[in-house]
């Protein structure tokens, strides 16, 4: 039988630290990647559309020289790309202070 061998506190300890990083700082994620790509695609999709349906409810009940359905349209990705904007950089600010 042969004698078994205790791991010393250094290396557990150092084990523990790396573990506990691991779980705090995940490495990059495929998963967050597609997560991310369809959260700023919703956020840009969802305005613009809403833009178009206003657009073309305005349009039969307003009618104007100009047309309100392209018009809301394009203020529509304005605010969905403001919208995205403001969500990556709160994403990265949570991501630097962890």
């Amino acid at each position: 039988m042969t004698p078994r061998r205790d791991k010393s506190t250094d290396d557990i300890a150092r084990q523990a630290r790396r573990m506990k990083s691991r779980r705090e700082h995940p490495g990059p994620s495929p998963l967050r990647g597609i997560g991310t790509f369809g959260m700023i695609g919703w956020s840009v999709a969802v305005p613009t559309v809403g833009g178009a349906f206003l657009g073309l409810w305005l349009d039969r009940i307003l009618p104007q020289e100009f047309n309100w359905t392209i018009a809301l349209i394009l203020g529509g990705v304005v605010v969905g790309i403001f919208i995205a904007i403001a969500w990556i950089n709160k994403e990265g600010r949570t991501d630097d202070t962890d």
